[in-house]
């Protein structure tokens, strides 16, 4: 039993879904507080979340992640219950077992290391951890950001402990993330009977043109670190269950993951003008998810290459690929920031699991990061 596997075990028997904290970060919290950290709890709202500091100088590394989890799912379709850890076949099996409560585990256990060894260490280390990465993310990170910025707290690093792997330990690190941008859009018509179509405005028709024309944009073609921006429509409701009725109305929920060559802003004036090209009666509100960060290069992104080369045995991809994480609620203070964890091939899934010979490299990893920043 390795300290880190048996800090992993203890999280994960503590049902902290969203926005639920379920005493994880307590745990934690006891746990840094011994080797020196001062704990601040910050609850918003519902949510918990921890910043807890050793150190009060510069350049500050952060490790920031979350204790909460997605909804379990079919109790029935796991192989084994989500909240009592189980390992088999080498694989530890478990809600938020790769995401992302292994890779809290890694950096507790690699901070007590890094600290037993160089208690004058250079600078500062923090843990920033919110129970509301799941969820709405309004009361979480992002809250946590705007006390430390108010208060002139800045952090130099930032270390994102999301499962960024894919066929082993450390073959990917995020190191920026695409934007996305949502979108509600209601294409308004009037309702009236399918045998008298002439005395009504049917919005499903009017609508089918516009929806290919922005299926069809070429919004961007990318960049160096990022691929092209997509839209991708993820609902169409409309109609009031009759054959015979044609519906006054058709709603379109859209969504744009989009680079760094494009702002949301323009993103929205397009959208506007190829629907008013086509002449419809419409309502469009939008919602930025967040918009997308860049660490091309600099102290972090190579202290991660060294400490994976020299741990894991292989040179590290950069990627900026996937969904987006509390990293960017980070980027825009300034900071550097990048993902890395454990492999990302189950995470919300039934049978969630990770390798459990990862864990203890993973936490070398981590260690040798601290050691290459603050040493």
């Amino acid at each position: 039993m390795s300290a880190t596997l048996d800090l992993t075990l203890d999280l994960i028997r503590r049902p902290s879904v969203t926005p639920i904290d379920a005493d994880c970060q307590t745990i934690m919290a006891e746990r840094l507080a011994k080797i020196g950290f001062h704990i601040e709890k910050m609850r918003f709202g519902d949510v918990d979340n921890l910043w807890a500091r050793r150190g009060t100088t510069g350049p500050l590394f952060c490790f920031a992640g979350h204790t909460d989890v997605v909804p379990t799912g079919d109790l029935g379709k796991w192989s084994s219950a989500p909240f009592l850890p189980e390992i088999r076949d080498g694989q530890l099996y478990g809600r938020g077992t790769a995401d992302m409560k292994s890779a809290l585990a890694a950096m507790v256990v690699a901070c007590e290391r890094f600290v037993e060894a160089h208690p004058t260490h250079d600078g500062s280390i923090a843990f920033l951890i919110t129970s509301d990465e799941e969820g709405p993310s309004i009361n979480g990170t992002v809250k946590v950001i705007e006390t430390l910025e108010a208060r002139q707290e800045k952090i130099t690093w930032c270390l994102v402990g999301e499962p960024s792997s894919t066929k082993t330990l450390g073959d990917v690190i995020k190191n920026g993330r695409r934007g996305s941008l949502n979108g509600i859009l209601t294409i308004h018509g009037k309702q009236g009977h399918v045998a008298y179509p002439h005395l009504a405005d049917n919005p499903i028709h009017r609508a089918a043109p516009a929806i290919t024309d922005l299926s069809r944009e070429v919004w961007d073609q990318g960049n160096a670190f990022f691929p092209a921006t997509t839209f991708q429509i993820s609902n169409i409701a409309a109609g009031t269950g009759a054959n015979n009725v044609i519906p006054a109305d058709i709603e379109v929920v859209f969504n744009f993951r989009f680079s760094t060559e494009v702002t949301a802003e323009q993103l929205k004036a397009r959208t506007h003008a190829i629907l008013d090209q086509h002449g419809l009666k419409y309502t469009l509100n939008w919602s930025l998810s967040g918009l997308p960060f860049l660490t091309a290069e600099g102290e972090l992104v190579a202290a991660a290459q060294t400490a994976i080369r020299d741990i894991a045995r292989i040179d590290t991809e950069l990627s900026t690929s996937g969904g987006t994480s509390d990293g960017r609620f980070i980027a825009p203070t300034g900071a550097q920031v990048l993902e890395l964890g454990v492999l990302n091939a189950t995470i919300h899934q039934i049978d969630e699991r990770v390798d459990v010979a990862s864990l203890e490299p993973l936490t070398d990893i981590y260690e040798r990061i601290l050691v290459e920043l603050l040493t």
